[in-house]
């Protein structure tokens, strides 16, 4: 599967952002999409992640409460939506996708990193 992720930008703290993730190539019924950060200094973490049947979510601790996934299955397309940003939010953002069974849980989420990248998406909160 290949996926192709936009919607980064120059943004104040306290704006909105929705980042998009179109995926192409393969039939995504056995998939869990993912968005990833990368923020300066620190670890890759997941942010939130979403199976494509079913539509079950995960979303980190971190960013709960502001941020929110979601999919078109019509489009093919997955959606990180960002409230309430802070200059913390600052990072690249990054969606991947990979076969996916059980329930999505910050011990499992990581398994979609063995599957397909999307280029990155930067994303600048200023305060």
């Amino acid at each position: 599967v290949q996926l192709q992720a936009s919607g980064g930008g120059l943004v104040q703290a306290g704006d909105s952002l929705r980042l998009s993730c179109i995926l192409s190539g393969d039939s995504l019924g056995s998939y869990a999409v993912a968005w990833f950060r990368q923020r300066p200094g620190k670890d890759r973490e997941a942010v939130a992640a979403i199976t494509w049947y079913g539509g079950s979510t995960y979303v980190a601790d971190s960013v709960k409460g502001r941020f929110d996934i979601s999919r078109d299955s019509a489009k093919n397309t997955a959606y990180l939506q960002m409230n309430n940003l802070k200059p913390d939010d600052t990072a690249v953002y990054y969606c991947a996708a990979n076969r996916f069974r059980g329930p999505l849980r910050a011990s499992t989420v990581g398994s979609v990193t063995s599957g397909s990248w999307g280029q990155g998406t930067l994303v600048t909160v200023s305060s």
